[in-house]
């Protein structure tokens, strides 16, 4: 699904006029066409499924002679991205995911997790979600249910209206596989994490 930049074009001058200004005055005439690239960019990620990604990214090497122990982790941590709250269309920001999974015989290039973060954070989202996803599409693209996705970040739904909570941060863990029911891997897995 491709967005529709001419759409986003005509919305966001009326919402210009709803709001009381005059979209064709010098400082906003432009700001229709500026607001659909920026949509497109950082929507982006809303043009592709989660299977997708996981066939996009999904680039993998196999190691099965490197990787001998089944409790071997890769680690990934303090991926920057951001994404755009579903509830108030606000930013959701200073946003980093780490993501840890167990290698089935096969690892993923590293700069594909940071890919994979990046593109599902690019969509209207929750931060649960975002995490889910990124579950998913690891598991997909590596073979391994032994996944694991920790997301710290600020919401301007909470920090710059309604509440205006400025410190607040929101941390959410998603755990698939052993990371699930291991006690021992998920306290390794925070420790990592600190």
């Amino acid at each position: 699904m491709a967005i529709d930049k001419d759409a986003i074009k005509e919305h966001i001058r009326g919402i210009l006029v709803a709001l009381g200004d005059n979209p064709d005055r010098e400082g906003l005439r432009e700001t229709p066409d500026r607001v659909a690239r920026m949509y497109e960019e950082v929507f982006a990620g809303m043009n592709y499924t989660n299977d997708e990604l996981a066939e996009l990214y999904g680039k993998t090497f196999n190691e099965e002679d490197t990787i001998c122990h089944m409790d071997d982790m890769v680690f990934v941590k303090d991926i920057d991205v951001f994404s755009y709250c579903e509830h108030h269309m606000a930013l959701m920001y200073d946003m980093k995911v780490s993501v840890a999974y167990i290698p089935k015989d096969k690892v993923i290039g590293l700069s594909k997790i940071a890919r994979i973060a990046d593109m599902v954070a690019k969509r209207l989202q929750l931060q649960e979600r975002i995490g889910a996803d990124i579950a998913y599409v690891i598991q997909k693209a590596t073979g391994s249910d032994d996944v694991a996705v920790i997301i710290e970040a600020h919401h301007s739904c909470m920090t710059a209206r309604g509440i205006k909570k400025t410190g607040s941060k929101t941390v959410t863990t998603t755990l698939r596989g052993r990371f699930e029911a291991d006690t021992k891997l998920q306290n390794r897995l925070l420790l990592m994490n600190k």
